[in-house]
């Protein structure tokens, strides 16, 4: 109910509706304001580049919140953000719980969080892996489009690391398939032998998976069928933290990033 708003809440009202609606009337029913305190307050927002006008009397969001946006998104340090939901997960699981960020055809270790086990996993944070052999680095593959999949397969070449690794464009196609279904990914001792872990796609305020998170463990502690059965923890996870990056899910199924690259 706007009835009880005040004027900073009003404006914030109308401001939150711009970025979503370009007509006059779709702001005014977003936000539920008399037209003419709707009117008042887009003038001002535009008066101070806020909000800017197209030729077609459309409204968009102005340079001045862009420039604040970008600015924003710079300031953004996805290790403070994770971090806390990851020592949770620590807590609920007593794994190893890896963050990652895609870079390049590689994943890079963000943050690494170690559970009271008296073992230590052969990773560190700065650790770079292949896209193809990691957990992170399959639901990362899990938002490119086909076309994008098969160029990073020919770019790279799927070498293995391990006996397990997955080293033909038939094999991973059906592999990011899967985990499209299911919302998730497993590391069958793809990257390093004894370890597995399953992993799912965090998603930034853009919707692209650029990021993932992995609960990893050891052979002889877990087996495959008790590591996957914590992958609804592990989606959780990734869900508040890609809710903490400013991702809102879409109305309707989204279509894998960079499906028309």
């Amino acid at each position: 109910m706007t009835g009880g708003a005040n004027a900073s809440e009003k404006t914030l009202l109308v401001l939150e509706a711009v970025m979503t609606h370009a007509r006059f009337s779709e702001v005014v029913e977003a936000t539920g304001l008399a037209k003419a305190t709707t009117h008042r307050i887009l003038a001002t927002l535009i008066e101070r580049r806020f909000v800017t006008v197209a030729p077609d009397g459309s409204y968009l969001p102005g340079p001045k919140i862009l420039s604040m946006a970008g600015q924003a998104l710079r300031r953004i340090d996805i290790s403070a953000i994770a971090q806390p939901f990851v020592d949770d997960l620590v807590d609920r699981v007593r794994c190893t719980i890896h963050v990652g960020v895609a870079n390049g055809d590689e994943i890079v270790y963000l943050i690494r969080a170690d559970s009271d086990k008296p073992y230590r996993m052969p990773s560190r944070v700065g650790l770079a892996i292949p896209l193809h052999t990691s957990g992170i680095g399959k639901v990362v593959l899990s938002g490119y489009s086909d076309h994008k999949l098969d160029r990073f397969v020919a770019r790279v070449g799927l070498p293995p690391l391990t006996s397990n690794t997955i080293t033909t464009l038939d094999g991973l196609r059906a592999e990011i398939a899967g985990i499209r279904e299911v919302g998730y990914a497993l590391d069958r001792e793809e990257n390093v032998p004894g370890v597995i872990c399953v992993a799912a796609p965090i998603r930034d305020s853009t919707h692209k998976i650029n990021y993932g998170i992995s609960i990893s463990t050891l052979t002889i502690e877990h087996t495959r069928e008790q590591l996957e059965s914590m992958a609804p923890l592990a989606i959780e996870t990734a869900a508040r933290i890609s809710a903490a990056l400013g991702y809102t899910p879409s109305p309707s199924p989204a279509s894998p990033e960079g499906a028309h690259s």
